[in-house]
């Protein structure tokens, strides 16, 4: 490649740098303030950023990678080369991002989820199943049935998904985690135990 082909295609990624921090920041439903005040990046700049009129450099790119916890590279859009291993691609739903990380229809289905920080009124919901959930960073508020409780990293639940349940961020801020959802009779080894005091989500 030439250096004016390479040229080119830098051209190219930074002109998508913009729309992309733009619809990024949309789906997790945060704020031009929200996200300057997250990152310390002003709301002048980060509008500039936004619409392509300020060039993107790492010492702006990072702390918005880390304030939306992604990795750099689905900011700037970054091709990815050499990298024999499959990379699920985000869905996002009602503010939430799933990456799917099972393929096989049926059975068991695992998800890495990132919820934004927000304060969501509990809107408990019942179907078949059953749930595993496990927190990697942040806190998770869990609704379940006459149960409330708040796991932290390092935590899990399961539960039977007939069994009136919602959750979400404690809107304190993010939070990251797995959940493993299956059809009754695919269960895991968890347990759901509230105990007394501040109630912990899960036994191994």
């Amino acid at each position: 490649m030439g250096a004016e082909e390479l040229s080119t295609d830098m051209d190219e990624v930074l002109t998508g740098v913009g729309p992309r921090l733009r619809r990024i920041r949309k789906e997790r439903e945060v704020t031009l303030a929200g996200l300057s005040e997250a990152t310390g990046i002003s709301v002048s700049t980060l509008s500039r950023l936004e619409s392509g009129l300020r060039k993107p450099s790492l010492e702006l790119l990072l702390p918005i990678a880390r304030a939306h916890q992604v990795p750099l590279d689905e900011l700037v859009g970054a091709p990815r080369v050499g990298d024999p291993r499959v990379r699920a691609e985000p869905v996002v739903r009602n503010g939430r991002t799933h990456w799917p990380l099972t393929r096989q229809p049926g059975g068991l289905q695992a998800f890495k989820v990132l919820e934004p920080q927000r304060r969501l009124e509990p809107d408990p919901r019942t179907h078949e199943g059953y749930e595993w959930l496990y927190v990697l960073a942040g806190r998770l508020r869990l609704v379940l049935g006459e149960h409330d409780v708040v796991l932290g990293a390092g935590e899990a639940a399961e539960f039977d998904t007939r069994v009136p349940h919602w959750f979400g961020s404690t809107g304190e801020g993010p939070v990251e985690f797995l959940s493993l959802f299956g059809p009754q009779g695919e269960r895991m080894h968890v347990r759901a135990r509230p105990g007394a005091g501040r109630r912990r989500g899960a036994d191994a």
